[in-house]
């Protein structure tokens, strides 16, 4: 046995029991997940699809057929394809989509298969500036899609929080994207998809993509608006993050769905095949089966009516943490949350960057994530804010009590820092004290809220 990894998993565990998790791209996954996750599925090879057919949304159809006509390379597919079935079904109906590629190993894999399916080298995309809260994935020059396409960036209103609609017109009608790309990474406010449809509708040939990694589970739970219902072909998104599965990504479409294996035209209405041939062989080989059994737990958890008093909830925390941080003096881009994100400039709440702010909190057992504010001045490394959401606790049974608990908790932080206390870190034996009271305080919030895997 290899004890040493063990060893260091337990680590981990006792690390998730005992701290707040804040980051707001992690959470909990349910002890089904991770019994699918951990599962003989991945010991098998399973190249290409399922048969699309009979796929309406519900369980019984989609397990209808033990040995129906597939689209695989392999053998051995009749439990497989039934679980690729029920995870396509399940996700369809959870966002509303005409179809469902559920083998992206990852968001950033989705989304560049959907750039190989529709772009052309050198063709425009449309996106969110990574400086004003987009991702990665949506232009930065460090990765493989920017050096393939090019890539314009839209910004937020600096006053608002808000997209600048007028600009992303403006851009639109200068550089006839290809795509027009809403996503996002740190931005607390609701989109107005009718808006950014209708500037597209006026972009021939232009395809409506939404990434939404972040909020993928407050759209499955209703209390974020659904891309694919306001007039967008496409939404990625990962698993993991508010929808509460496992570490992996998801396509969703609208259009005409058809047998992957054939050619077909390259058109809006065929985007959902052009995905399926850009997933595979495009841009992935074999599917990783035990994660997509994951995913079809994850889907059938979102189903429930329960999720969707956890989204509620979420958003409820967030914006009890957000005003409960603005009274004790913290300054929040946007002015607080409309979703699951808050973003906090601490050089301006506190005189220190975010990595100095985060591993204050770390060392409390507080775990969230140094960040970048629009036109951040800093270095990605200490960047001038911090990024924290409600997810994770929330999946702990949390409410808005507990904000109030892990705002005081927060502010005692930020009590230690220059600009509270006339350009002087705090005296170094105060410090420590604090931080220890701190540390049970979380570790008491942690026992009294259990992960789902901690729970009789």
């Amino acid at each position: 046995m290899d004890e040493k990894i063990f060893e260091i998993i337990a680590d981990e565990e006792r690390r998730q029991r005992e701290g707040l998790e804040l980051i707001p791209s992690e959470n909990y996954v349910s002890p089904q997940v991770l019994k699918a996750m951990g599962s003989v599925l991945t010991n098998k090879y399973s190249e290409g699809y399922p048969n699309f057919e009979g796929l309406d949304g519900t369980d019984a159809r989609a397990l209808k057929e033990t040995t129906i006509e597939n689209h695989r390379y392999y053998g051995g597919q009749e439990n497989t394809d039934r679980i690729e079935r029920l995870a396509i079904s399940r996700a369809r109906r959870l966002f509303h989509a005409d179809h469902a590629n559920v083998q992206p190993h990852s968001g950033a894999q989705a989304n560049n298969a959907v750039y190989n399916a529709w772009l052309k080298p050198g063709d425009t995309v449309l996106g969110m500036d990574l400086g004003h809260g987009g991702h990665l994935t949506h232009g930065s020059p460090v990765t493989q899609s920017a050096k393939i396409y090019n890539f314009v960036g839209y910004g937020t209103n600096l006053e608002t929080g808000d997209l600048d609609y007028d600009e992303i017109e403006r851009l639109a009608k200068e550089h006839k994207p290809k795509i027009i790309l809403v996503g996002y990474s740190a931005f607390m406010k609701v989109p107005d998809f009718d808006r950014i449809a209708a500037i597209g509708a006026q972009i021939p040939g232009c395809l409506l993509m939404a990434d939404m990694a972040h909020v993928a589970g407050l759209i499955a739970g209703g209390v974020h608006p659904n891309p694919l219902d306001h007039g967008f072909h496409v939404m990625t998104t990962t698993t993991h993050k508010t929808l509460r599965g496992p570490r992996g990504g998801l396509i969703l479409s609208k259009g005409v769905v058809s047998n992957p294996l054939m050619k077909v035209g390259h058109s809006i209405e065929n985007i959902p095949t052009l995905i399926d041939r850009s997933v595979f062989p495009g841009t992935q080989g074999g599917p990783l089966m035990h994660v997509i059994a994951a995913k079809a737990v994850c889907f059938y958890e979102a189903l429930q009516p329960e999720f969707k008093q956890y989204a509620k909830q979420v958003v409820k925390n967030a914006k009890t943490l957000a005003n409960e941080l603005k009274e004790c003096g913290f300054k929040l881009i946007g002015d607080g949350t409309e979703n699951h994100l808050i973003l906090i400039d601490t050089i301006k709440t506190c005189g220190v960057d975010g990595k100095t702010f985060e591993k204050l909190c770390d060392r409390c057992g507080l775990t969230l994530n140094a960040n970048a504010i629009p036109n951040d001045p800093r270095k990605r490394f200490s960047p001038s804010g911090v990024r924290l959401g409600t997810p994770a606790i929330t999946t702990r049974g949390m409410g808005e009590n507990e904000m109030k608990m892990i705002a005081t908790c927060m502010n005692a932080i930020a009590d230690f820092c220059p600009a509270r206390n006339n350009g002087e870190w705090q005296n170094m034996e105060i410090m420590g004290k604090v931080i220890v009271e701190l540390r049970e305080a979380v570790r008491y919030l942690g026992k009294k809220f259990p992960t789902p895997t901690d729970r009789k």
